[in-house]
């Protein structure tokens, strides 16, 4: 039994705590509150994570340190850079492996299905800031001060992603959606189980160390697509769709932090956005979870992070 320890009790900071409880290891997970999934093997712990000392202290010993914690979208600029850099120093400290758990933003906008291959492109600052906490991460790897490594994943279906702010609750009730973006453009989808699964997989084996890796996930579907397989599942109505023009995004945003930050990944929803996730299936022996069952979990989220736990939350891909 190894000690794990995790940074952030979202949606995927839970999913890994009890994914790794579940398999007998020791885990700690930390935020701001203490707040974090309950289980037996799993201690959660107050603690500010921008705290270089107080981070290396409670992962001395550590098999790994997760990253699973990210500051509301509107506060990445400020809140990224002291967290990223307090979780250099006590993976160093440590000698606990960073696993990061990141999505498809550093690759900026694409023309062909994102791949292992694919280089990080981002221009936009804040696109580029998830881009260049690898960069840093992979430097200190390379230069032998630390072990790490990260997996990326495109939008999430059960929770924190356009899809449970903006879809699954008008679903649900049978009333038409209104969606800040294209219906029929091909856009993937990953499982938050599948993020878990990778991120303990990547942290526990060495051929993923220096490396990042896309998470499995399922061929491509519509915003029409999915909200079809989600209503069947559901047993819920047909979905009635109606996508809002690009000036309304805009406008609202003037009010909305969170449809603010949308226009900055609006091109995800323009054009073929996907990733090709063969890479990592083929090295680890991983696959997807079915996209209908993992739809089964999907349900709606609140559409601003919960101010009270600016460590504690994970957002979409």
């Amino acid at each position: 039994m190894s000690l794990h320890v995790i940074v952030g009790a979202g949606p995927v900071g839970t999913a890994t705590a009890m994914l790794l409880a579940e398999r007998g290891e020791q885990v700690r997970v930390l935020t701001r509150r203490g707040s974090g999934p309950r289980h037996p093997a799993i201690d959660l712990v107050a603690a500010d994570a921008t705290d270089a000392d107080r981070l290396a202290t409670l992962a001395s010993g550590a098999a790994a340190l997760y990253n699973c914690a990210s500051p509301p979208y509107d506060q990445w600029l400020t809140g990224w850079p002291p967290l990223a850099a307090a979780l250099l120093t006590a993976a160093e400290r440590s000698g606990a492996v960073l696993a990061t758990a990141n999505n498809l933003y550093g690759y900026g906008p694409v023309d062909a299905p994102i791949t292992a291959a694919t280089p990080l492109a981002a221009t936009h600052p804040k696109l580029k800031l998830r881009a260049q906490m690898w960069l840093d991460a992979q430097a200190a790897h390379q230069a032998g001060r630390i072990r790490a490594t990260e997996v990326r994943a495109s939008d999430y279906i059960e929770a924190n992603s356009i899809f449970g702010f903006v879809l699954a609750k008008p679903l649900l009730a049978g009333r038409r959606a209104y969606v800040p973006t294209a219906l029929d453009v091909p856009h993937s989808w990953t499982s938050i189980t599948d993020v878990a699964k990778t991120l303990v997989t990547a942290a526990t084996s060495t051929q993923a160390w220096g490396q990042a890796w896309l998470v499995p996930t399922n061929p491509p579907l519509t915003v029409r697509e999915i909200s079809t397989r989600f209503t069947t599942a559901a047993g819920a109505p047909a979905p009635k769709l109606t996508s809002l023009p690009y000036p309304v995004l805009w406008a609202s945003g003037l009010f909305s932090p969170m449809l603010r930050e949308l226009r900055i990944t609006n091109y995800q929803w323009t054009r073929p956005f996907v990733m090709d996730s063969t890479h990592t299936e083929q090295t680890f022996g991983l696959a997807p979870t079915p996209i209908d069952q993992a739809l089964a979990f999907a349900k709606p989220t609140a559409l601003t992070p919960d101010p009270r736990s600016p460590r504690g939350t994970d957002g979409p891909g």
